[in-house]
């Protein structure tokens, strides 16, 4: 076989499948056969259109949530091995197969054979948890309750954390119910959930407030509804434009602001492997996130969802035959 299915961004709003030449495994690589890959909410911008995209896109490009098993290897590579269940931090995964740095795939254990397991964005709540610093006692509010909200409700809550769930859609907040939330508020009305969260803290507000959408707003709230010396954690995606911030208002409660998205690629990989571990031991279930599946050739419908968000929409999943 010297060719492969690969999705291509060919517009705004415009996906194509394409055969493309099936890739290789450089020195310190492994290509993948990939059996699904995870629909990410930064893929909709470039999905709508953006005025510094370039048309066509890359075979495969977006998908970076990708996992599946190894069928070939570079030269220098130890450890890893034709035939090994991987999930994948590539940047290809809307295709067949995709290669990867030995550095950016993490093993998957047979506890977890014939599981979907879309590494990248679990091990990127795990990084976010880990960087929020959550300790049992403390009141945290999470601002937007999708899969990263609610996989960070699950761990907070398991930490010994009080977790308030803020979100826009009823189903978001059984679903943080579900995962551990003591609270929820429809995110509705800015001073009337500051009021809210006022009354369940004693006017204390919050430790630790996550910001999940990655919108203004919402990133305005959250910045509220953290007491004094507590923690701002922007775990939402701010891909589309710039952001004012109330400094007076963050000077005068004197809190720390963290920005958790992480670039380094061995702390990407260890999010993901912490992942894996908690998934395989059963400390986490994320399978009732995975609400959407879809074949390549209905990737569009898949960004549309994850855009649109129907009733019941948590995650979207690409799965290959």
């Amino acid at each position: 076989m010297t060719t492969m299915q690969a999705a291509v961004l060919v517009g705004p709003g415009e996906m194509r499948v394409d055969a493309v030449a099936l890739p290789q495994p450089a020195t310190g690589e492994v290509r993948i056969r990939l059996e699904g890959s995870g629909v990410c909410a930064s893929n909709l911008e470039p999905w709508a259109g953006q005025e510094w995209m370039t048309y066509p896109g890359e075979a495969g490009g977006l998908g970076h949530e990708g996992w599946g098993v190894i069928d070939a290897v570079g030269d220098g590579v130890d450890g890893l091995a034709v035939g090994d269940r991987v999930a994948s931090l590539g940047g290809h995964a809307f295709a067949g197969y995709d290669v990867a740095r030995t550095d950016a795939v993490v093993k998957l254990p047979e506890a977890l054979a014939g599981q979907p397991f879309p590494g990248e964005p679990l091990g990127c709540a795990f990084n976010i948890f880990r960087r929020s610093d959550i300790r049992a006692g403390q009141t945290v509010a999470i601002v937007g309750i999708g899969f990263l909200g609610a996989v960070l409700t699950k761990l907070a809550t398991d930490a010994g954390a009080r977790v308030i769930a803020i979100s826009r859609r009823q189903f978001s907040l059984d679903l943080a119910t579900s995962y551990g939330a003591a609270e929820t508020i429809v995110m509705d009305d800015h001073w009337r959930i500051i009021e809210d969260v006022k009354r369940l803290t004693a006017e204390k507000m919050c430790d630790r407030v996550i910001e999940a959408v990655g919108k203004q707003w919402p990133l305005d709230l959250a910045a509220e509804l953290v007491g004094f010396g507590g923690k701002l954690i922007v775990a939402g995606y701010h891909q589309d434009g710039p952001r004012q911030v109330n400094m007076q208002m963050w000077n005068w409660k004197g809190i720390d602001v963290i920005n958790a998205h992480e670039r380094d690629p061995e702390v990407q990989r260890a999010g993901v492997q912490a992942a894996v571990d908690a998934v395989a031991s059963g400390a986490l279930d994320p399978t009732p996130l995975y609400s959407h599946h879809y074949p390549l050739d209905r990737l569009g419908e898949a960004l549309d969802a994850t855009r649109d968000k129907p009733d019941g929409f948590v995650k979207a999943l690409v799965t290959y035959a």
